[in-house]
């Protein structure tokens, strides 16, 4: 089954706590949510393997340690993804970024997918999907279908909240994909909201509503 990772950091939790009130406006949130993003690709990518190189230093030369192994690949869900890149990006900035866009079908209710900009080489990269919210789980585990239909298959969700029921889907469609979150909340309501929540996180990104 998926891994699920809970970032109880407390600079997280403190900016979290922040981006929940409801007062917090569109640039404060903006800017809450590029921060928390960048404090929590430090840990997803903290089992990343490494190679020892040797470096000169101004003082003489000595073993060091360098990345290796598969490249990064960014991989927003559009729109609210768009928002947790940039903060990934100062931390990882040779990572190729791609795009996957979807709607809900009003008949069959299934997630149709309407764009999808994908890295050349993104088969050869792990991929680590963003999305703020993960609800009922169904947007995250279409795209993540999207993505291995072409071939990628080393593959980690981050959000910045999952409810329990998001959580399961991504458990039972992706056993093989790891879940990253700084908040796992309580349910969903009937309107298919995470309680305690922080709302829509694209329109307060976003300030469209």
């Amino acid at each position: 089954m998926s891994k699920v990772h809970v970032f109880n950091h407390p600079l997280i939790q403190h900016k979290l706590s922040i981006m929940r009130d409801k007062n917090t406006g569109t640039k404060e949130f903006r800017e809450l949510l590029d921060e928390i993003s960048m404090l929590m690709v430090y840990e997803v990518t903290r089992d990343l393997p490494t190679e020892e190189i040797e470096v000169e230093t101004p003082i003489t030369l000595t073993k060091s340690r360098t990345l290796s192994g598969l490249p990064i690949g960014v991989i927003p869900i559009l729109r609210a993804g768009l928002g947790m890149v940039g903060g990934i990006m100062n931390l990882v900035p040779n990572a190729k970024i791609g795009h996957i866009g979807l709607y809900r079908d009003p008949e069959t209710l299934q997630p149709v997918e309407y764009y999808c900009k994908l890295p050349a080489d993104a088969e050869q990269r792990l991929l680590l999907v963003l999305d703020p919210m993960l609800a009922t789980g169904g947007s995250a585990s279409a795209a993540i279908r999207f993505l291995k239909q072409r071939g990628c298959n080393h593959i980690r969700l981050v959000n910045l909240i999952a409810a329990p029921e998001g959580v399961k889907r991504i458990e039972e469609d992706h056993p093989d994909v790891d879940i990253y979150v700084a908040a796992m909340d309580e349910k969903l309501n009937s309107h298919g909201y995470i309680v305690p929540g922080l709302g829509d996180a694209g329109d307060r990104l976003f300030g469209t509503k």
